[in-house]
């Protein structure tokens, strides 16, 4: 069938067969698919959905579009997590390395950023040397030996995936729970993992900005994962205020850094990193129950085992030794930094209990350059957010401060995070809810 007539029957309503979905996908993977058809099926999916069998047959045609790597000499115990997205989302940073350190591998394929959120690909670009896109021989290699790799999508991994999701980021596609569903998924399942957990993020700064939206969401994925014979949970999480004190690339891999050797913890991007990597090891098979795995983390992160494997990591893939030591020699900082206080009005109605629109703090990142509005723009990986008030806030302290390249951007971005400051509520904990 041509491209134009699978657009226009599921631009009519109808559900697509497995075998049109597979056409389609290998003519994206082959470029017989234009940008113009990808984009117009990813809306026609977004305006009227897809059912369950849909999902399924587009995220394995996804899958299939290019290698699919297997673990089988390492056992059960390959796992990995995915988050849908936020803004100080830094999760993974922490993450990977404590889990690996726990005795699980953790062969992790990560993403640009998209949209308003961040990118845990756009966070490793900041460090010199670093490679995220490895051959599959040394990505097994550090995976097989440091117990976990962050990478992107290497060449043959997912690539139809890879085309799509520069696409969906700039045609208004993101938000489509297929999608979202099949992007996520496809590249999971070529990694070959035996479990996943899924951070569904609910919130202002969330793409589901509503608990049913996100729980629709988590829904889909766990129920797609395992029509596709992969074991996942999902832990739906705030994400109604930034999640770590930062925002931008180099910034969050310094507040990772300072996660890990416990220079400063952001108490809410604990709790989510610590659930996270407890279901991880549960699925793993190395911690019996959820408390078994939070203390296992606890001790990952409080012994300096979570630090070492994350340097490890990071000279494996031809990042600098001293990384973790040293960070300052390689994350770069801008040469403009301003402080953004708040106004008096602001301070009466939200001290101790301020709350942002995080979209917009996540907009103020793209706005210095941190992130892109089109696939192919550059991202400035300096530039970005610190000290980001939290949601007790005394009324006395900045907002954050700013890092930028020019006093211009500078300013947008402080009229835009000034805009984003509202009135909040008491702090709603951290994990919402959990579906498997």
């Amino acid at each position: 069938m041509l491209p134009q007539e699978i657009i226009i029957k599921k631009r009519d309503g109808a559900a697509l067969a497995a075998g049109e979905i597979a056409e389609f996908i290998a003519g994206v993977s082959s470029g017989k698919v234009s940008e113009g058809q990808i984009a117009a099926l990813a809306m026609a999916v977004f305006l009227n959905g897809m059912n369950r069998d849909e999902a399924v047959a587009l995220t394995l045609a996804m899958r299939d579009s290019g290698d699919v790597l297997d673990w089988d000499a390492l056992g059960d115990a390959v796992v990995d997590k995915h988050s849908t997205g936020g803004v100080g989302d830094n999760v993974s940073l922490m993450l990977a390395p404590a889990v690996a350190a726990c005795g699980a591998f953790v062969p992790m394929i990560s993403g640009r950023g998209l949209g308003h959120t961040g990118g845990t690909l756009d966070k490793f670009d900041s460090i010199p040397g670093y490679t995220t896109a490895p051959d599959n021989a040394l990505f097994r290699s550090v995976v097989s030996t440091v117990g976990c790799a962050i990478i992107g999508q290497t060449g043959n991994l997912a690539p139809a995936d890879k085309r799509i999701y520069g696409i969906r980021d700039v045609t208004g596609t993101v938000e489509s729970v297929p999608l979202i569903t099949a992007s996520i998924l496809s590249k999971k399942l070529a990694a070959g993992l035996k479990g996943l957990v899924l951070d569904v993020k609910v919130g202002s700064g969330a793409f589901m900005d509503s608990l049913e939206k996100a729980r629709e969401l988590a829904e889909s994925l766990v129920a797609v994962a395992k029509g596709a014979g992969l074991k996942t949970t999902a832990l739906l999480t705030d994400m109604d205020h930034p999640l770590a004190s930062a925002a931008g690339n180099a910034v969050e891999m310094q507040n990772a850094i300072d996660f890990l050797t416990r220079k400063h913890v952001d108490e809410t991007l604990s709790e989510v990193t610590v659930a996270l990597g407890a279901q991880m090891l549960v699925a793993a098979g190395i911690a019996r129950d959820e408390a078994d795995g939070a203390q296992r983390m606890q001790h990952a992160f409080a012994s300096g085992a979570a630090a070492e494997r994350f340097g490890k990591m990071v000279s494996a893939l031809g990042g600098p030794a001293d990384l973790v030591e040293a960070p300052q020699k390689y994350l770069v900082r801008p040469p403009v930094e301003i402080d953004v206080m708040a106004s008096g009005e602001q301070v009466e109605s939200c001290k101790g209990r301020l709350a942002f629109d995080t979209r917009q703090i996540g907009l103020a990142v793209i706005e210095l350059g941190g992130g892109r509005t089109r696939p192919q723009d550059p991202v400035d990986h300096a530039v970005g957010l610190i000290g980001l008030a939290r949601r007790d806030w005394d009324g006395t302290a900045p907002l954050c401060r700013i890092l930028a390249r020019d006093e211009a951007s500078a300013e947008r971005a402080r009229q835009r995070i000034l805009h984003s400051v509202r009135p909040g509520g008491d702090r709603p904990a951290a994990v919402l809810e959990r579906v498997s």
